[in-house]
């Protein structure tokens, strides 16, 4: 039997599919493969519902960060009660610090079980970015994967963006797998950052798919900025740490896949690991595939990177389309609980560097509130890999705000990955090495490696205050530097007496 064609629809046509309350799944890991023009057909959509007196928001589920055109725009149209796993767009973001919008913050491995688990419950609808889809259901996603797979299993119905911007060749750079879950789950087949153990599309059941909408727009995704003097340092001193490490043979000489964060400093380390001559050539298993990866691809000092999603700007990814043929077998992009799975970074010895926003003498880190309650973006996959990795490495500046702010701190004001997830904290100082250190040994090497030279004298007094402790901390004071910075906007010049 002939399959039917898939019916074709406009962006407001396809927003007529999703209903008040309703929660809806995107596909898109960053901005990278992210839906845009049906997000803009929903906020169309709610706004016109505000207008007529009627209440219209949809619980968003996407795979992580998306673009202006989902979160931006939804959130402009006060459309998203629910968010989750994870933003990173101003609107959004002002919307969840001010109630308008509950945000629940996750761990990007756990969102597809959980998903399947139901425990976020039903999802009504799934919209799908694609570069091609049949009529018998083969879904071929563009630059991410994310979560879509499951998306597509677990949602009544389905609606593909069809972007003509991605090309369908394409095909076969993504590695579709979904584990089984218990009590049928088993190993995940895959034991080097090159080895695939799926299939190149999403199998869907055609009547499940109500519609396709044909657009033509890059990514919106930006470049970052220029590596600075500050980022440069904490590159090095990254590199320098590794490359030590090998020549302790601490590290194989052959060196281990890599994990990176994303942003300017990510960014930075990336570039020193790849100029020093001492770090050979490495591999990639990570999340998010960025700008300097692709540099250092062409330039033959990444050797393969496995991902999650092509996250560079319109004229890296054309360049990347244009050298296709080189880069086909030098990529690969997976589901997230593939790319971010406790099992295979423990397995493969993932070494893990991400940012954190501050750290405290003990070594927990807090990557995502500012001040213990202002959500910046979220926990990502940071410790996903953190807690499973040979080497477990945060980096930050040590000072923000133009001095204003320390970002190594007594008590973090929020904790996302604990003491005994963290292996090495970096900053523009130095270097710290917590491993097999006490409680007081820790808070020691981070103010004298790691803080800026305008704090250690007020972290060591803070310190002398706690007195002879197994952990340094004393609860009247641990947050008086967070204190005076909600205050008058700096934290040099803590009286520690006042808290005695």
């Amino acid at each position: 039997m002939t399959k039917k064609e898939l019916p074709r629809l406009t962006p407001d046509e396809a927003a007529q599919f999703i209903h008040d309350r309703q929660t809806v799944a995107f596909s898109g890991f960053t901005p990278a493969g992210t839906p845009k023009a049906v997000p803009r057909g929903i906020a169309a959509r709610a706004l016109a519902e505000h207008a007529a007196g009627r209440p219209f928001k949809v619980n968003v589920i996407t795979g992580a960060s998306t673009g202006p055109s989902l979160d931006g725009a939804l959130a402009k149209a006060q459309a998203i009660g629910f968010r989750t796993p994870y933003q990173s767009d101003p609107d959004l973001r002002k919307s969840i610090n001010s109630g308008e919008t509950q945000f629940f913050d996750m761990h990007l491995s756990r969102l597809p079980q959980d998903v399947r688990y139901g425990f976020l419950g039903p999802v009504h609808c799934a919209v799908i970015e694609a570069c091609d889809v049949t009529r018998y259901g083969e879904i071929v996603l563009t630059s991410s994967v994310g979560a879509a797979p499951t998306f597509c299993r677990v949602a009544d119905r389905i609606i593909v963006e069809l972007n003509r911007y991605h090309p369908s060749f394409l095909r076969g750079v993504h590695d579709i797998y979904e584990p089984l879950d218990p009590p049928q789950r088993s190993d995940i087949p895959l034991f080097k950052p090159a080895d695939r153990v799926g299939q190149s599309v999403i199998q869907v059941d055609p009547a499940k798919i109500v519609g396709v909408v044909e657009t033509n727009e890059p990514d919106e995704t930006k470049g970052f900025a220029d590596v600075s003097d500050v980022t440069a340092r904490i590159g090095r001193n990254v590199a320098e740490f590794l490359a030590n490490e090998i020549r302790r043979g601490l590290i194989p000489r052959s060196f281990l896949p890599i994990q990176s964060g994303v942003g300017d400093t990510a960014n930075a380390v990336l570039q020193a690991m790849s100029e020093n001559p001492h770090i050979p050539s490495f591999q990639m298993y990570t999340e998010v595939i960025q700008d300097s990866v692709i540099s250092l691809m062409r330039q033959g000092r990444v050797t393969f990177a496995s991902g999650c999603s092509l996250t560079v700007p319109p004229p890296t990814l054309n360049g990347i389309y244009e050298d296709w043929e080189y880069f086909r077998t030098r990529l690969v992009l997976r589901p997230q609980e593939i790319t971010n799975n406790p099992e295979l970074v423990r397995r493969l010895g993932i070494i893990s560097i991400n940012t954190a926003i501050e750290v405290d003498l003990s070594g927990n880190v807090n990557s995502t509130h500012i001040l213990g309650r202002s959500m910046m973006n979220g926990i990502g996959g940071s410790a996903d890999f953190a807690r499973n990795a040979f080497l477990s490495m945060f980096t930050c500046p040590s000072i923000a705000k133009g001095g204003k702010i320390s970002t190594i701190v007594p008590l973090v004001s929020h904790l996302d990955s604990s003491e005994h997830s963290v292996s090495i904290i970096v900053t523009d100082q130095g270097v710290a090495d917590l491993r097999g250190k006490s409680p007081a040994e820790r808070a020691r090497v981070l103010i004298e490696k790691c803080a800026h030279p305008d704090y250690r004298e007020q972290l060591r007094d803070y310190v002398a205050m706690a007195g002879n402790t197994h952990t340094p901390q004393t609860l009247a004071a641990a947050f008086g530097m967070h204190i005076k910075a909600s205050r008058d906007g700096d934290m040099r010049g803590v009286d520690w007496s006042k808290f005695q």
